[in-house]
């Protein structure tokens, strides 16, 4: 009869994504992760081939938190759905900074660039809000993202401590000055 673990899979992630969310990914190690569980290394590499698949566990749990918080800013229906995806993202640097830096502040080196899940949402948004083609749209969406990400990445980073109602009247600008410049562009 194989061993019986005391720790579940989603403990065990759960447990690790506590520990990057403490420490930053470098925090994360078979020792540190043990002794948060409080046992020895055995009963995770039981359940793990090793700490790349844990890493890629945390990373997998990171990555559906963020996705809640875009969920959640979107569906809160405080800000336009366009404008609630930004300050998910934003929010989520503020709450999560060692998350947000496992997410979106690594080497990239070699990657090819991905669209996110968000964008079967985000462009149809776009292009409905201003009358631009996808590709125009994809366009419009990389440069305000860029722009969003910055606040982020300062905000992650304790460069900027800036309310969430200063980066709400940022983004508005910013989105404006995109909207007439590519409009214009337009026509």
């Amino acid at each position: 009869m194989p061993p019986k673990f005391k720790f579940t899979r989603d403990e065990i992630t759960s447990a690790a994504l506590d520990l990057t969310r403490k420490d930053g990914p470098g925090g994360l190690t078979a020792r540190a992760l043990a002794e948060k569980l409080g046992c020895s290394v055995k009963p995770i590499f039981g359940l793990f081939k090793n700490m790349e698949e844990v890493q890629g566990a945390v990373l997998s749990a990171a990555q559906d938190l963020y996705q809640s918080y875009l969920a959640e800013d979107m569906a809160a229906g405080k800000h336009p759905p366009y404008k609630a995806s930004g300050m998910g993202y934003i929010r989520f640097a503020r709450e999560e900074r060692e998350l947000f830096k496992l997410l979106f502040m690594c080497d990239r080196k070699g990657e090819p660039p991905k669209p996110g899940r968000e964008m079967e949402v985000i462009l149809p948004l776009i292009m409905k809000n201003t009358g631009l083609s996808r590709e125009k749209a994809e366009r419009f969406h990389l440069e305000m993202w860029i722009f969003v990400h910055g606040i982020a990445s300062m905000i992650a980073t304790s460069y900027l401590d800036w309310e969430m109602e200063t980066v709400s009247g940022v983004l508005t600008d910013a989105y404006m000055g995109l909207k007439a410049r590519f409009c214009e562009a337009e026509e």
